[in-house]
């Protein structure tokens, strides 16, 4: 049975817990800096929450991000930053949709198509960089935020009505055509008030599960993990790194791809100008606050979730709703400081419980086996 270690758990979550104190407490002093009161501030914010219809906004929205974050993950166990989420999801987001609008199929074969489609073609943007990473050495960050700029001048060209795109009747927004009723996915309804929790949030959790098996009780994913902690080590133990790098990419794309799905297919059901953006950023922050760990994230994505939807109508009380947005890149800032404190103070504790391990060991050797000349001096002093 494996040892309860007290210390790692401490280390895991004090790094998260001093990020979320330190982020707060600066949103704190901006607040008061500028003449407001942050109390009052935490206490709007919280009183939001405390409505239905807003809980269910956090939910779904928390579902999208905790996907976003999945994706980003996925490269970061393997010491890759896929920071092309954003483009890898809009793209595959259109193209499912487009897909979707021009297919009639029954239900559930009618989804599954959306739903593959969306994956391959997230697969596909992602793995574009993986293999000019694998065979031009090229940094995966620098491919993936420029394919980000591709993929965003392709929608747009894509969407115009001279090419694939819809311009309804009377207005000025461009889209892919409505999915037809039979590619929807049921959601959860908690009445006319409250609204729907969408049905793919369940799946968002689900692919979690995933992520937590394959990765942590897989030969596969022990050998992603292997090859990202060390690419010359696992290349002596067997492990192609160049193919698992690639595959990386591939997975980390697929994951992508299925970020616009609850939207897509629990409300909008097309793919449109003012279709969410930006919501690949938002993983990397989760990512990086939940330390790719699935149910940290799980709490990150909601706790993100709860800054963007509470936040909604502070500019009704005189504070700026933007203030969300500073206290999330506060929380990126401060996660990145905290965890090196926190790394640091980690390998400092390591090397004293070796020392005093070794310590330990040396006494318990010493009595087992005493110095001969001391048994000498004894013998004398007895004679």
């Amino acid at each position: 049975m494996k040892k309860f270690d007290k210390d790692r758990l401490i280390l895991g979550v004090a790094g998260p817990a001093l990020a979320m104190i330190v982020a707060f407490a600066l949103t704190t002093v901006v607040l008061l800096a500028s003449g407001k009161d942050p109390f009052r501030l935490y206490q709007l914010m919280s009183d939001s929450a405390q409505y239905v219809d807003i809980q269910v906004l956090i939910i779904n929205q928390a579902g999208t991000y905790y996907l976003a974050a999945l994706a980003v993950a996925v490269g970061f166990r393997m010491n890759l930053f896929n920071i092309g989420v954003d483009g890898q999801y809009r793209l595959a987001a259109m193209m499912a949709a487009l897909v979707g609008a021009n297919v009639n199929l029954p239900g559930p074969l009618h989804i599954a198509l959306i739903v593959i489609v969306a994956m391959l073609v997230g697969a596909f943007w992602a793995g574009i960089a993986g293999i000019l990473k694998t065979t031009r050495g090229v940094s995966e960050v620098v491919a993936t935020i420029m394919l980000n700029a591709i993929a965003t001048s392709l929608i747009a060209w894509l969407i115009q009505p001279a090419n694939l795109g819809v311009q309804p009747a009377g207005s000025n927004n461009l889209t892919t055509g409505i999915i037809p009723e039979s590619g929807w996915f049921p959601g959860l309804s908690l009445g006319a008030e409250a609204g729907d929790i969408y049905g793919f949030t369940f799946v968002a959790v689900a692919c979690g599960i995933v992520y937590w098996f394959v990765l942590g009780r897989t030969r596969f994913g022990f050998d992603l993990r292997a090859t990202g902690a060390s690419e010359s080590a696992a290349q002596a133990s067997g492990v192609d790194a160049k193919k698992m790098t690639l595959t990386a990419m591939l997975i980390s794309g697929g994951v992508a791809g299925l970020v616009g799905m609850p939207t897509l297919l629990g409300d909008s059901h097309t793919y449109s100008l003012d279709f969410p953006a930006g919501i690949g950023f938002f993983g990397i922050t989760i990512a990086l606050l939940g330390r790719n760990n699935p149910v940290g994230m799980l709490f990150s994505a909601l706790l993100i979730a709860f800054l963007d939807k509470t936040s909604a109508s502070l500019d009704q009380f005189g504070y700026e709703k933007e203030i969300a947005t500073i206290m999330q890149g506060l929380i990126v800032i401060a996660v990145v400081v905290s965890y090196e404190l926190v790394r640091r103070y980690g390998i400092r504790r390591q090397q004293q419980k070796v020392g005093e391990e070794l310590a330990a060991g040396g006494a318990l050797t010493t009595e087992a086996h005493p110095d001969p000349s001391d048994q000498t001096e004894k013998e004398g002093s007895a004679l």
